[in-house]
């Protein structure tokens, strides 16, 4: 039975990982229900949100708790920030000027992170240790990595439940079904997109706050969690958010266990060739719905 518990280790540290992909690909799922843009400055957002936490921690030397807070609130204003000031101020803006404009934002975020805090690998201290096991059934599982997956479900279920009982979830999703109906039901159409950046940062600035403590906080930290992240949003379906949740847990799942049964030098092809499979199968993806726009 060895060969199970194996399995079921790889499977484990897959579902870990996914949990950290099914967050990013989250956040982008919300900012493209809501305005139509696919934000590729999410993981450098995630970056900067996970360094100003840690500076937070180490330098302003405040508990744990309150600099993740702190953090979270810079990353609400960032994202905020964000929309008002680059993607509000575009000009008769099309997809692909919107794509350029967060590859834009992305420089920007990575270059200031670069300048303010170096290129050097930083540990992010958190009140858990490495040496922190439990073993159930001879699959040893992390308390940073259990953390990981207990967060990422709460958030998932937050958001989920956000979105179908509030009145700010509601008024996103008309704003994202007909924003011209959402505006003559007197939803504020800009402040429901600023909203909805918000909330995107904040839940990308989560994903780093986990990736920093189980790697190292750096300006590169987040390009591998974003790469793997927008392949798990294109395989659940873009406009899906359960589906955005499986994608991440599939293509964590998958990669680990093509890098442990296959190679590890190729471990990094499995999102894209995810990518390029759904775009050529099912382009909608697995949950998102298919529509036509009949003009």
């Amino acid at each position: 039975m060895d060969w199970l518990v194996t399995f079921l280790q790889v499977v484990f540290s897959g579902l870990a990982a996914g949990s950290v992909y099914a967050l990013i690909a989250l956040a982008m799922v919300i900012i493209y229900r809501t305005t139509e843009v696919l934000n590729f400055a999410q993981g450098d957002m995630a970056m900067l949100c996970a360094n100003v936490g840690l500076a937070f921690l180490v330098t302003g030397a405040l508990p744990f708790p309150l600099a993740v807070a702190a953090a979270l609130a810079f990353a609400a204003l960032l994202g905020a920030c964000a929309e008002f000031f680059f993607l509000r101020r575009a000009k008769e803006p099309t997809v692909l000027s919107l794509i350029i404009i967060t590859l834009g934002l992305e420089m920007i975020v990575f270059g200031f992170a670069s300048w303010k805090w170096g290129g050097e690998p930083r540990d992010f201290p958190i009140p858990l240790s490495p040496a922190d096991v439990l073993v159930v059934g001879g699959v040893i599982m992390g308390h940073l990595e259990l953390a990981t997956i207990g967060i990422a479900g709460l958030i998932i279920a937050a958001l989920f439940f956000f979105l179908a009982r509030s009145k700010a979830g509601l008024a996103m999703r008309s704003t994202q079904q007909n924003r011209a109906a959402a505006r003559l039901m007197g939803i504020r159409v800009r402040r429901v997109e600023m909203g909805a950046w918000s909330l995107a940062a904040m839940i990308g600035c989560i994903a780093g706050l986990l990736v920093g403590p189980a790697a190292t906080v750096e300006p590169y930290m987040m390009w591998d969690p974003m790469m793997k992240g927008f392949a798990a949003a294109v395989l659940g379906g873009i406009t899906s958010l359960p589906g955005a949740a499986l994608g991440g847990a599939i293509i964590g799942i998958v990669e680990n266990l093509f890098g442990f049964y296959v190679s590890t030098a190729f471990k990094s092809v499995v999102p894209f060739a995810v990518i390029l499979l759904m775009l050529a199968i099912k382009p909608s993806g697995l949950l998102a719905r298919h529509y036509v726009k009949k003009v």
